[in-house]
C-alpha cells in the first residue's frame, strides 16, 4: 500500500492546472475493468478527464486502480464520488467538477489516512482549486453530512502491543481495562500487483461488546487494518491467517483504538481459561 500511495501521488503532480476547459473532449463508456467507478451512478465519462488523462486503457484505468485501497478504508462515504468526478467525469453538456465543500469534506476524513502512510494530501487536490456552490458543481449530499456520527470509526494510531502466550491474569486485566474485547481471524493475501491486502475472515465474536455493534464490528476492524497498514503487516504473515483476541477502547471523539492484541493459538490455554472466567465472574 505504501507503493500505491507513492505511485498515485506522483501520477497526480499537477493535473488540474494542466486541464483546459476549452479543449475538445469525447464521451466514452466507463469500462467494466474500471471497478473503482463502475457503480458510481452513471455509465459514460469524458476524455480527457480532469487529471489530464486521455488514454483510457493506458492511463485512466490503471490510475483509477491506484485509489482503490484508499476507498476500501471507507475514509468518507463520498470519496468515490469525489475521485470519480475527476477520474471519470460525467458526460453532460457542461463540465461538472466537484464543489470545494465536497473536496473539504473528503479531505478532512481521508487526509489522515494518507498521513498514516507518511504522505500529505496531494497538492493537485488543493480544495481551493475547486468551484464554490454558487457555480455548477458536485456538492456533498446532506444525508452524509454527519455520516455514522454515532458509530465508532477506525483511525490512524500507534500500533497496539502484541503479547504472545500471555498469563491468564494479563488477559483478564485487558478485558477489565478496556471498553471491548473480541475474537477475530485476520487474513493476509496478495493482490495481483503484489500488494498485501488484509481482511477479517468469518464472524467476529464478542467477549466484551461495550460500545461496538454486532453488524458493524467486522467491517470496522477490517477498515482499521487497511488504515493502519504498518501495524497490520506485523500481525499476519503473507498468505496466512491468524486468530486474535483484540481489546481496545472507543475514544471521546468516536475513534476506535486497539490497545492489546493476543494471538490465540490452540496451545494457549490461558486465553481460553481467561475467557471462561470472564463470562462467569467479570471484573
Amino acid at each position: 500500500m505504501a507503493v500505491f500511495f507513492t505511485v498515485a501521488l506522483l501520477a497526480m503532480a499537477s493535473p488540474l492546472m494542466a486541464f483546459d476547459m476549452g479543449q475538445s473532449t469525447r464521451c466514452v463508456a466507463i469500462p467494466n475493468q474500471m471497478k473503482v467507478c463502475k457503480d458510481v451512478g452513471y455509465s459514460e465519462m469524458r476524455l480527457p478527464n480532469f487529471l489530464g488523462h486521455s488514454n483510457l486503457e493506458g492511463e485512466v484505468v490503471p490510475r483509477s486502480e491506484d485509489w482503490r485501497p484508499l476507498l476500501q478504508t471507507g475514509c468518507h462515504p463520498q470519496a468515490q464520488a469525489f475521485l470519480c468526478s475527476l477520474i471519470a467525469p460525467v458526460c453532460l453538456d457542461t463540465f461538472i467538477q466537484p464543489c470545494r465543500s465536497l473536496c473539504v469534506a473528503v479531505r478532512d476524513s481521508c487526509a489522515p489516512v494518507l498521513a498514516c502512510q507518511g504522505h500529505p494530501w496531494p497538492e493537485a487536490l488543493d480544495c481551493d482549486r475547486f468551484p464554490t456552490e454558487e457555480d455548477m458543481c458536485l456538492s456533498p449530499h446532506a444525508k452524509f453530512s454527519h455520516f455514522a456520527k454515532d458509530l465508532p470509526k477506525p483511525a490512524c494510531q500507534n500500533c497496539p502491543s502484541v503479547e504472545e502466550a500471555p498469563a491468564m491474569k494479563t488477559v483478564l486485566d485487558a478485558f477489565c481495562q478496556h471498553d471491548f474485547a473480541v475474537t477475530a481471524k485476520l487474513h493476509r493475501c496478495r493482490l495481483p500487483m503484489g500488494e498485501p491486502e488484509f481482511e477479517v475472515e468469518g464472524r467476529v465474536e464478542f467477549i466484551r461488546q461495550g460500545p461496538l455493534l454486532p453488524y458493524d464490528t467486522q467491517h470496522l476492524i477490517q477498515q482499521w487494518l487497511l488504515i493502519n497498514l504498518q501495524c497490520a503487516n506485523v500481525l499476519v504473515r503473507p498468505g496466512r491467517s491468524q486468530f486474535y483476541v483484540l481489546t481496545g477502547s472507543v475514544q471521546p471523539d468516536g475513534t476506535l483504538a486497539l490497545t492489546r492484541l493476543f494471538p490465540w493459538h490452540k496451545k494457549d490455554t490461558n486465553i481460553a481459561v481467561a475467557t471462561r472466567k470472564w463470562k462467569h465472574h467479570r471484573c
